[in-house]
């Protein structure tokens, strides 16, 4: 008799279905096409839930959902699940990251080829009855310089397609490392201009965030060779349209090729749309017949194999974790995450490890997933990307060629206890520390500087000359921009050469205030972060 029931709420692949009704223990209903209304009606009898982008579950489902254990969604987005009431109702949401690698990386290639070789606009001219022969000179793949911006799997794929044509391949990833590019037969860039830097052709494959968006601007389309073309595959808001298409009118820029757009779909009026030499595609990454099936099939046996054996993988919210290990170690995950958040803010980019080092009883514990926090804070401040958790960060970081160590020998501290974390590149080395003041976690040492601050909240890192006035010129600063002062740490070198003063503020500061202190003489880094 079956002891799980699972609802299929919008279209997967037969296989799919096939693959999670294999399993005695399941029950698989398929009920497509519910309205919401319908939807609430009767998901209190499932256990679990597999839905595509159709089907939205919002904190009303999950109210009405009693007994749902696990959410599988077959594709990468989730934006269509509420993710906070998912973890707030002990709901494990799982996606399927690979399942469309392939895919995704041919359709960029082909859009790759297609603008070199105006193929659309070939075409076109040939059913127009036409037979031009000298308009669509196009050039060719071989000898060129591509730089790829996000090395993950879909970014390696396209590398090695891009490496089989002859091509010359540099890559910037924040967490791609000199280890896996020599690996791959690739450059490492250290930085997005140094990657783009005489480029003749630039794909995307990394998500899009605050850090990322319009990454490819004006000024970064004029590092590129003249001729250059740029091709998206991966988020819209990636790219500048704009920029692009005053790019494209100059003559710098040669094509540009996207099936992802800032507004999707484009209006009709879309300035691109007039431009000459482009390929657009209607978001057609994943729409390959193989990858909707292999979305299928990999997000019917996560939700099947966690509901039979309790086996997590591809997870994008937190974990259920058994009252024994939250009692045991979850006091300190907030200061774990907070401390990989702040190293990945200050720590040297594209690291080759992070080092994770325990004093005190917290030495005496299993320290897995404190571990796992102070990585998943570490690559999800530099790559804000929702599916890097407890689950999968240790393997996002092997991906990367980050090597993780965890050591819980003695540590020379006056606390009592302390978690301590260092991230190094070469001889370039950073550390970072947090304890316990009573019950209270605070972060107490700073790349060199011994400050005491909470772990939640808005901060601003001042770096800035040691000398007198300094400290109320930020001061005064702030107060100009309206930005009221929480607490603040005060630190200084032993030398008296510079001092660093950790800010917690009411508010996130404004773009113009980080503009005017970084501007300001003996300010000498500004920071912002948010635990």
């Amino acid at each position: 008799m079956a002891l799980f029931r699972v609802l299929v709420s919008d279209p997967i692949s037969e296989k799919g279905v096939e693959a999670l009704a294999s399993a005695p223990e399941i029950q698989v209903d398929v009920n497509t096409g519910l309205k919401p209304e319908e939807l609430l009606k009767i998901i209190g009898d499932y256990h679990g839930l597999v839905v595509r982008s159709q089907t939205k579950v919002t904190a009303e489902v999950f109210a009405a959902a009693k007994n749902l254990k696990a959410i599988g969604r077959a594709g990468v987005g989730v934006d269509n699940i509420d993710r906070q009431a998912a973890t707030d109702h002990g709901v494990v949401v799982m996606n399927t990251p690979s399942g469309n690698t392939i895919s995704t990386a041919e359709h960029a290639f082909t859009l790759m080829l297609s603008l070199a070789r105006n193929i659309p606009q070939a075409h076109a001219s040939m059913i127009a009855g036409k037979w031009d022969r000298k308009s669509f000179e196009g050039c060719e793949m071989y000898g060129k310089r591509l730089a790829i911006l996000g090395m993950g799997r879909i970014g390696t794929e396209f590398a090695k397609r891009a490496q089989a044509f002859g091509m010359h391949v540099i890559a910037y990833d924040p967490f791609f490392t000199a280890a896996r590019a020599q690996a791959l037969k690739v450059e490492l860039a250290e930085t997005v201009d140094q990657a783009l830097a005489g480029a003749d052709v630039v794909t995307l494959h990394i998500p899009l965030n605050d850090d990322t968006k319009h990454i490819i601007n004006a000024s970064r389309l004029a590092l590129m060779n003249k001729g250059a073309l740029v091709i998206n595959c991966a988020r819209g808001g990636l790219v500048d349209e704009a920029a692009a298409k005053a790019s494209l009118d100059s003559g710098h820029l040669a094509g540009i090729a996207l099936d992802v757009y800032e507004v999707e779909p484009p209006p009709a009026d879309f300035p691109l749309f007039s431009a000459k030499k482009t390929v657009f595609t209607p978001h057609l990454g994943a729409s390959t017949a193989e990858a909707q099936e292999n979305v299928g099939i990999e997000v019917a046996h996560q939700v099947r194999d966690f509901l039979v054996t309790g086996e997590i993988r591809n997870a994008v919210n937190m974990p259920n974790l058994d009252a024994k290990t939250i009692a045991e170690v979850g006091k300190y995950m907030d200061l774990a995450s907070a401390l990989g958040k702040l190293a990945a803010k200050i720590g040297p980019g594209q690291a080759d490890a992070i080092r994770v080092s325990f004093a005190g009883p917290v030495a005496e514990m299993d320290t897995e997933l404190i571990t796992r926090s102070v990585l998943t804070g570490y690559l999800s401040s530099a790559r804000n990307e929702a599916q890097v958790n407890l689950i999968n960060s240790p393997a996002v970081a092997k991906a990367f060629g980050l090597v993780v160590q965890k050591s819980s020998v003695a540590i020379e501290t006056p606390y009592t206890e302390l978690i301590e974390v260092d991230v190094i590149k070469g001889s370039d080395e950073i550390v970072v520390a947090g304890t316990f003041l009573g019950t209270q976690p605070r972060i107490v040492h700073i790349a060199g500087h011994n400050v005491e601050t909470n772990v939640s909240g808005q901060f601003l890192f001042v770096e800035n000359d040691d000398r007198p006035g300094m400290v109320g010129t930020v001061g005064t600063l702030l107060g100009a921009a309206s930005v009221n002062i929480a607490n603040m740490a005060l630190s200084r070198t032993a030398d008296r050469s510079r001092a660093v003063t950790v800010i917690e503020v009411d508010s996130e500061p404004p773009v113009s205030l980080l503009e005017t202190l970084r501007n300001t003489p003996g300010i000498l880094r500004v920071l912002v972060m948010a635990f």
